[in-house]
């Protein structure tokens, strides 16, 4: 059965799962769900947090089977809507171009920047839809998240621009420095178009970092490799997952942000789940 004929929704939180991030509820069942773009990266799994339900999704399938550039933004969010989900926890690995944020730091980013090429970053095709996006991460979803970590003793740093590149490669120094220079905090290769369709379907989006690695220009001895990212993600899994799963029991209950009216006064050529 797809979501479309399901009575009523059936999760109102939800968690797109990054890189050695393929887990998070205990008992959780898979729902399978169509979108008009497609089959997610893999059936959300939906479960029970504090009384409330919650989707989760990996945003790279089951096992990392699918590369950053290969994700199908548009139906993994799309499903996460159809399930009745309004408001989005992302946790993702990022590297650092800043010295002071080392491996196994958390941030909370405010912005970022896009550097993608090729992607499909929009829902609407046809007609004037043009969604506000000059700041990308929902700012009630940011505060719970800083809050939650201040009240668990884990150390998150408020703020920080988030540089999406193409992937799958690394940056090269030369980019790497460039980046920085630019005050650019963290290199990631999901977060677009990942928070902009979040944005065009009026979800709270709220991105996690997990710092896996200082960046190939910020150490000149050193350059990033795969093997050294998911060593440093699966040693910190455990505490980033224990600070989701305690926001999810945080976040406010209700649609009534900012983000809920981005679509406000604009005329969609479909219409929503």
């Amino acid at each position: 059965m797809t979501a479309d004929h399901r009575p009523g929704p059936i999760a109102e939180l939800g968690v797109i799962g990054g890189s050695g991030f393929y887990h998070l509820l205990e008992d959780a069942e898979e729902v399978a769900v169509d979108t008009p773009y497609g089959r997610p990266s893999a059936p959300p799994a939906v479960g029970t947090v504090a009384g409330r339900r919650v989707a989760f999704l990996p945003r790279h399938g089951h096992g990392h089977a699918l590369p950053p550039h290969r994700i199908n933004y548009r139906a993994n969010l799309w499903a996460l809507r159809s399930l009745g989900v309004r408001q989005v926890l992302a946790p993702c690995a990022v590297g650092s171009l800043r010295r002071d944020l080392g491996p196994g730091s958390i941030v909370v980013p405010d912005q970022f920047v896009d550097r993608t090429s090729g992607r499909v970053q929009s829902f609407y095709d046809r007609g004037a839809v043009h969604v506000s996006l000059a700041d990308p991460y929902c700012a009630r979803g940011r505060e719970t998240v800083l809050k939650t970590a201040v009240a668990t003793g884990t150390r998150a740093t408020d703020g920080g621009t988030m540089v999406v590149v193409e992937g799958p490669r690394f940056s090269t120094r030369a980019e790497s420095q460039w980046f920085a220079s630019a005050g650019w905090s963290l290199v990631n290769m999901t977060g677009h178009p990942e928070a902009v369709l979040a944005r065009e379907l009026a979800l709270c989006y709220t991105s996690v970092a997990l710092v896996t690695d200082l960046d190939a220009g910020i150490d000149a001895e050193e350059s990033v490799g795969q093997e050294e990212v998911f060593a440093v993600f699966a040693e910190n899994t455990e505490r980033l997952r224990g600070l989701v799963l305690e926001t999810l029991r945080a976040l406010p209950e209700g649609h009534d942000c900012r983000c809920a009216r981005a679509l406000d006064g604009l005329t969609l050529p479909f219409d929503l789940p």
